[in-house]
C-alpha cells in the first residue's frame, strides 16, 4: 500500500470483542492506520486501554467527553476514514443503522461518514437468524453497506450454529482488498479481459480423467485485478475449489474442448487475454463408456494430440494483446522464448515448477516476464495477486 490508509474499528459488546485485537493488529502490519470507537458495552469486556496499545491511537468512547483537540471527534473519524469497520456487529447496532438512530459515538460516526461501511455480524444463533435482524440487514444491504458472513459452530453461549465473528483472515483480506480498490488505478476501465485458469480433465471412462495440479490461483488473480482496474472479465476455469472473483463473469468448464470453445466464444470481442490455464495437451484415443475393468496385465492407454488453444487464438488475432503463460521444469526462459515465438503471443509468463516456494498450489510466485520485443522483467517471490498486479503494470506499458 503506497500511501497510509485510516480504518475505523466500531467496536460493539458482544464475546468476540478480543478478537477485534487481532483485526487490528494484523491491519497494522499492513502500516494502516487504525482509529477505534467502542460502545460502552464493549468497554465491559475489554478495555480501551487494550485497543489503543495496539491501535497506537486514542480510543473513542463517549460522545461527551472533552476532546483532545479542537474538533468534533464523531466528525473528524467520518472524515478521516477510508474506510469503517463493524466488529463485532452486534444486533444493536445493526438495528440502530438500519433505522436511522444515531445515540453513541459509534451509531453518530457511521451516520456521518461517507466512506464504505462493512458490517461483520457475531451474535447467538437464534438472534442471527430472527426475522427482525435479517430484515435489518437486507435494508442495509440495500442502501450499500456491506456485511462479511458469521461462521458457523459453537457459540460462547454453547449453542451450535451460524453467529460466529468470521474468520480474522477473512475480515482483514476483506478490508484490504477495499482499501486496495479504492486505491486502484482504473486504467483498464472500457477495456474487455478474457482469463482462463485451472487445469481441464482428459476423460478415460466415466469413473476415470487424466489431470494436473494447477489449483487456478494464478488466473483468478488475474481476473481480480483487472476486474478491480475496471475492466469488464471474463474468466473461463476449469476445475478448481476457489471462490468465484467478485464481479467477474465465469465460465466454468472441464475439457480441452468445452475450454477452447468457451475462449473462441469471447474472443473476437476482447482487448486483452491472458491464457492462465494448465490446459491437457493430450486426451485418450478412445474414450469407454463403460468403467474399464481391472484385468491381470497392463492396462495401455493410447495418448493423442488435444486442441493447441493458445496456437490457435495466436493465429486468429487482429488486435487482441495476447499472453501466455509457461510453467517449465528446465531451460525455463529458453523454451518459454520458443513459446512466445511459436503461438505468436506479445508476452509470455515464465516460472519454474520445480521451486519448492512457488510451484504448483503455493499463493506466492516467482516470475520473468518476457515480451515479443525481447525485453525481460523479473519478479523475485511475491503473492500471486502482486505477480497479476505486475503484469498488467508490464503489458499496459508496452500498449
Amino acid at each position: 500500500m503506497k500511501s497510509k490508509k485510516c480504518v475505523v474499528i466500531g467496536v460493539s459488546g458482544g464475546i468476540a470483542v478480543y478478537k477485534a485485537l487481532d483485526i487490528i493488529s494484523a491491519l497494522k502490519k499492513q502500516d494502516v492506520d487504525v482509529r477505534v470507537i467502542m460502545t460502552e458495552s464493549a468497554t465491559e469486556f475489554v478495555t480501551p486501554l487494550s485497543f489503543q496499545s495496539l491501535s497506537q491511537n486514542m480510543v473513542a468512547t463517549d460522545m461527551f467527553a472533552e476532546p483532545k483537540a479542537f474538533e468534533i471527534q464523531h466528525i473528524s473519524l467520518a472524515q478521516k476514514a477510508d474506510l469503517m469497520l463493524i466488529a463485532p456487529a452486534t444486533a444493536n447496532i445493526i438495528g440502530k443503522v438500519a433505522n436511522g438512530i444515531a445515540d453513541d459515538m459509534l451509531s453518530t460516526t457511521i451516520m456521518a461518514t461517507k466512506a464504505k461501511v462493512i458490517f461483520a455480524p457475531a451474535m447467538n444463533t437464534n438472534m442471527y437468524e430472527n426475522v427482525i435482524v435479517q430484515s435489518n440487514i437486507e435494508k442495509l444491504i440495500s442502501y450499500g453497506y456491506e456485511f462479511i458472513t458469521p461462521g458457523s459452530g459453537r457459540l460462547a453461549c454453547g449453542d451450535v450454529g451460524v453467529g460466529k465473528l468470521a474468520d480474522v483472515n477473512i475480515i482483514v483480506n476483506k478490508v484490504l482488498e477495499e482499501l486496495n480498490k479504492a486505491t486502484k488505478k482504473q486504467d483498464l476501465k472500457g477495456k474487455k479481459v478474457l482469463v482462463s485458469a485451472g487445469p481441464t480433465i482428459a476423460q478415460i471412462d466415466p469413473v476415470r480423467f487424466i489431470t494436473n495440479r494447477s489449483t487456478g490461483k494464478m488466473g483468478y488473480n488475474l481476473a481480480q485485478e483487472a476486474k478491480d482496474r475496471g475492466a469488464e472479465v471474463v474468466l473461463v476455469s476449469g476445475p478448481t475449489s476457489l471462490e468465484n472473483p467478485k464481479g467477474v463473469k465465469v465460465i466454468n468448464v472441464n475439457t480441452n474442448d468445452e475450454m477452447k470453445d468457451a475462449i473462441l466464444e469471447h474472443f473476437h470481442n476482447s482487448d486483452i487475454v491472458i491464457k492462465a490455464a494448465a490446459v491437457a495437451d493430450y486426451k485418450p484415443k478412445e474414450y469407454s463408456t463403460q468403467k474399464i475393468k481391472k484385468g491381470d496385465g497392463d492396462l495401455n492407454l493410447v495418448l493423442t494430440r488435444d486442441n493447441d488453444i493458445l496456437k490457435l487464438l495466436g493465429d486468429k488475432k487482429t488486435h487482441q494483446l495476447l499472453v501466455g503463460f509457461a510453467a517449465e521444469s528446465n531451460n525455463v526462459i529458453e523454451n518459454a522464448k520458443k513459446k512466445l515465438e511459436k503461438k505468436n503471443l506479445d508476452f509470455i509468463v515464465a516460472n519454474d515448477i520445480t521451486a519448492k516456494e512457488t510451484g504448483f498450489g503455493s499463493d506466492d510466485n516467482k516470475v520473468i516476464i518476457i515480451s515479443s520485443t525481447g525485453e525481460k522483467k523479473e519478479l523475485d517471490k511475491m503473492s500471486k495477486k502482486e505477480v497479476a498486479s505486475n503484469i498488467f503494470d508490464t503489458i499496459l506499458e508496452k500498449r
